[in-house]
């Protein structure tokens, strides 16, 4: 059963603010409980605690858009990205696709080769592959209303069973120091498992990607093969690539 802080948590990413009164009534809980749920969660840095309530962090509500919204994002930018991406698709037949807007954008341009297989814990890309000739493999899994995505033990077992050519994989930062990260731990694992399984992983990062921090590190750069990004980043990360032996693809 979904623990009530999880539930709690997932409504303020949803909403942007919750309060102590309304939580205590609909979980049946006392206020001091919600209060302690809601330290955790600022403790976590999610949210910052306000008279009667907490909100959302500035900081992290671009982490936790709801997937719809997050589509509207950066559009431009995701396209190219996806076209870039597809330049390096020719003679692949397995993918393995997260749940990101961007890894969307590559799919639909891809949708109708029917020599590609496709793994995802996405529905949305089940929803835009119904009728296309690629085939698709769900990981199945929890369901999770705010990414529109699969999540769980189940899902990332059913990742352990697949071997791919390639990994499209999308991040919520890149730092040198710190890697690649994303903004909550269960896509992470999820996402991490994809790459074991891959034998090429892209990264698919936008500008803004660049030198930020998220929650939570998924992937080093021993795991990365490509970086395709929107523009080209600064001396220091072209330099770094370079040493580390990571294909950099911009416009």
């Amino acid at each position: 059963m979904e623990k009530r802080i999880d539930k709690i948590k997932k409504e303020i990413e949803l909403t942007g603010e919750v309060f102590v009164t309304d939580l205590s009534i609909k979980y049946n809980v006392t206020e001091e409980t919600i209060r302690r749920d809601l330290e955790k969660l600022k403790n976590e840095g999610l949210i910052t605690r306000t008279f009667g309530g907490a909100v959302l962090n500035t900081a992290t509500q671009k982490d936790h858009i709801h997937f719809f919204k997050r589509r509207s994002i950066n559009n431009e930018e995701k396209r190219k990205i996806a076209q870039l991406v597809c330049r390096k698709l020719a003679g692949v037949s397995t993918i393995m696709a997260d749940n990101s807007t961007t890894v969307m954008e590559v799919i639909k341009l891809i949708k109708n080769n029917k020599e590609i297989t496709t793994i995802s814990f996405s529905t949305q890309i089940l929803q835009e592959l119904d009728g296309a000739q690629m085939k698709v493999i769900s990981t199945g899994g929890t369901y999770d209303e705010i990414t529109l995505s699969f999540q769980g033990t189940l899902a990332k077992e059913n990742i352990a069973r697949y071997n791919v050519d390639v990994a499209l994989l999308s991040c919520k930062a890149l730092d040198v120091k710190k890697g690649i990260m994303d903004s909550t731990e269960g896509e992470a694992i999820l996402k991490s498992e994809m790459a074991k399984r891959a034998s090429k992983v892209i990264l698919l990062a936008d500008h803004t990607k660049f030198n930020q921090t998220a929650f939570v590190n998924f992937l080093t750069w021993n795991d990365v093969n490509c970086i395709v990004t929107d523009r080209k980043p600064d001396e220091m990360w072209l330099d770094f690539c370079e040493s580390n032996n990571i294909e950099l693809l911009y416009e």
